[in-house]
């Protein structure tokens, strides 16, 4: 179990160990997404593909914009 939650402390951790807000949003914004086409697909209440479409976005900006920090942000001297 201890090695589950180190994984995870680690997906939401940015190169330097700290905590990354852009990767809690982009996971957490990605996890969403299935959710909505669940609902789309099997209740009488779909979810509008507006939002479907903002949370996508927000899901595709958020974990770019972690990728792109992680391979071009600053490097720390040690």
């Amino acid at each position: 179990m201890k090695k589950i939650i180190d994984w995870i402390k680690g997906l939401l951790r940015d190169e330097r160990g700290e905590p990354s807000s852009k990767r809690f949003v982009g996971i957490i914004s990605g996890l969403s997404l299935p959710t909505a086409l669940f609902v789309n697909l099997f209740t009488e209440y779909p979810v509008e593909p507006t939002l479907v479409n903002a949370v996508a976005a927000l899901a595709f900006g958020a974990l770019g914009l972690a990728s792109i920090d992680k391979i071009w942000g600053k490097k720390t001297e040690e």
